[in-house]
């Protein structure tokens, strides 16, 4: 059986079963008040209700204007409730003749008939809430969806930007270094060349990817780092303290690099001796927790609500948009000096690598 229509029968046993139980309630409610034995009176209920339903069901589902939708359920009530009666005394066996020719077995009838519609009208009124609220909730959800992909092309948007903003930056100034140390200190300039042509490999890669693994953000950081230390000498010091066995995890392109880059802009770039970077991770059940430290100047103001740059504010909205709240970026100091920024990214969202 098809997976379309093994849902459809799903459903419409649901529905069965609802109608019974509601037929069944339905009778217990009215057995003292008309004073009928409560299984004589459960088949007039099953039958006025299921012959309801069988009317009301399509006629509920059919697409159409309202005014129609109306006219088409009204209908169905009308005549499920007036040939659900009938199904009755036809089911217990009576004359359908001295139904209408006896007053009060005619009585009996219109009063079935009455009870059939009233509460087969109530029972719309229901569904049709009930179908009125899953609309809305399905209208919500899919505005959350929306807006949840509008942030996701905001965040790969951003993604770009920073991309754009470091690489050309980092590698003019790279080459301009270069040419300078093939000139004056030709080994440097090997070190310096070999370490770029790294940085190259792990990155081209991934410049028009939105995925990535910590093993290749990890070598594209490790080479962006070597390249500085050229430039810096003694004054950037680093250390990459990673299991190997989180290496293969998925994570955020640029977003390691966004945080080295910050830390020795604002953090080692302040002070004449300049500090060391720390990069550390480790897994917490279903969640990857990723550390850049640095010994440097530390911020003005820490914490989750201090004012960002432009790299870290871009890390927030892209972990809003990648993950919701579950994403997070924290601030603390270091000690005795310097930033700890920490991220947090959840591994059971489905993101390959």
């Amino acid at each position: 059986m098809a997976p379309q229509q093994k849902a459809k029968l799903i459903r419409v046993i649901r529905v069965a079963a609802i109608t019974a139980a509601f037929n069944t309630a339905l009778t217990a409610i009215l057995v003292p008040m008309l004073d009928n034995k409560f299984w004589d009176l459960l088949i007039s209920v099953q039958v006025v209700g299921f012959t309801l339903l069988v009317l009301l069901y399509p006629a509920m589902s059919i697409r159409m204007s309202r005014l129609w939708r109306i006219l088409s359920v009204a209908s169905a009530l009308v005549v499920g409730a007036f040939f659900g009666t009938v199904l009755v005394v036809l089911v217990k066996g009576r004359d359908i003749g001295m139904m209408f020719s006896d007053k009060e077995k005619l009585w009996s009838f219109v009063l079935t008939a009455a009870i059939g519609f009233i509460f087969g009208s109530i029972a719309v009124t229901v569904l049709a809430t009930r179908a009125r609220i899953a609309r809305a909730e399905a209208e919500l959800m899919r505005s959350e969806a929306d807006r949840q992909r509008l942030a996701r092309k905001h965040a790969e948007a951003e993604l770009k930007v920073i991309r754009a903003q470091i690489e050309p930056h980092f590698l003019f100034n790279t080459l301009a270094n270069l040419s300078f140390l093939i000139k004056n200190n030709p080994e440097q300039a090997l070190a310096m060349l070999e370490n770029l042509i790294d940085y190259l490999q792990a990155a081209v890669p991934r410049i028009r990817g939105e995925t990535s693994t910590l093993r290749n953000e990890l070598v594209m950081a490790s080479a962006y780092v070597a390249i500085l230390q050229i430039r810096m000498g003694d004054r950037l010091q680093s250390v990459f303290d990673v299991p190997q066995d989180l290496l293969a995890l998925p994570f955020p392109p640029m977003m390691l690099i966004t945080l080295i880059e910050n830390a020795i802009k604002h953090g080692l770039n302040e002070l004449p001796e300049g500090g060391t970077i720390t990069v550390s991770a480790s897994r917490r059940t279903d969640v990857l927790v990723l550390s850049v430290t640095d010994t440097g100047a530390g911020l003005p103001q820490l914490g989750n609500d201090s004012k960002d740059g432009i790299g870290l504010s871009n890390i927030r909205e892209r972990l809003a948009a990648m993950y919701g709240e579950r994403g997070k970026l924290m601030l603390t100091a270091n000690q005795p000096r310097g930033t700890v920024a920490t991220l947090e990214i959840p591994l059971d969202t489905g993101m390959d690598a």
